[in-house]
């Protein structure tokens, strides 16, 4: 069987990448702020089922932005998701990524208290005297405990990307946080992942490096 390649140079393979997209979604729409988010979802993971399962509140991503402007940190649940954002354009705005997971007084909280690393990685981010994008890519557990943690009036992000992979509470733990008042991008179902969870951050900094207004 011969098997036909597109020929595509190098520096030209995202860009027809994302006509590939748009051709697929067949003509559908996003709302401006939200295309670049939906379509670098789909770029990342070639799942076109990000098109209907990411839920934005009303100008999460507008606010996210404003947030990176003020110089707010990125806080994540895996080194996967961390390692996967764009540090430099981040600290451009004053903002670093962070992830508490390997953490010793972590470890020892999660020890002590019988709950997962992921949770209490979210008790020390609340203890942070920052401005805070919240990004779980992997721990539902971890959007549980930020409801809590939210409930409780200990953690206000600005923004709350909330999308874990997988089976158990993953879907629960998602529409707790699409119920607080936090502004929120949450991929609803059991999709998502630490490259989505990166991803969604790069998004909102790629708009910004292209001063896209807003």
């Amino acid at each position: 069987m011969k098997i036909e390649l597109e020929q595509v140079s190098p520096h030209e393979i995202e860009k027809r990448s994302f006509e590939i997209i748009t051709e697929e979604l067949n003509g559908r729409t996003f709302p401006e702020d939200q295309e670049l988010v939906v379509k670098r979802c789909i770029h990342t993971s070639a799942d076109f089922d990000y098109a209907d399962n990411l839920c934005f509140s009303e100008h999460a991503v507008a606010k996210g932005i404003e947030a990176i402007r003020e110089g707010a940190c990125i806080v994540t649940d895996t080194q996967m998701a961390r390692s996967g954002i764009n540090k430099k354009v981040l600290a451009r705005h004053g903002g670093e990524a962070l992830c508490f997971m390997s953490d010793e007084d972590v470890a020892a909280r999660a020890k002590e208290t019988g709950s997962t690393r992921a949770a209490a990685c979210m008790e020390k981010a609340a203890e942070l005297d920052k401005k805070l994008i919240i990004a779980v890519g992997n721990a539902p557990t971890a959007l549980v405990r930020l409801y809590e943690l939210i409930g409780e009036g200990k953690i206000k992000p600005a923004l709350i990307i909330g999308v874990p992979v997988g089976f158990v509470n993953v879907v629960q733990s998602k529409e707790l946080i699409m119920q607080t008042n936090i502004p929120y991008i949450v991929a609803r179902g059991r999709k998502g992942g630490s490259n989505i969870a990166a991803c969604i951050c790069n998004a909102l900094l790629y708009m910004m490096d292209q001063d896209r207004g807003y």
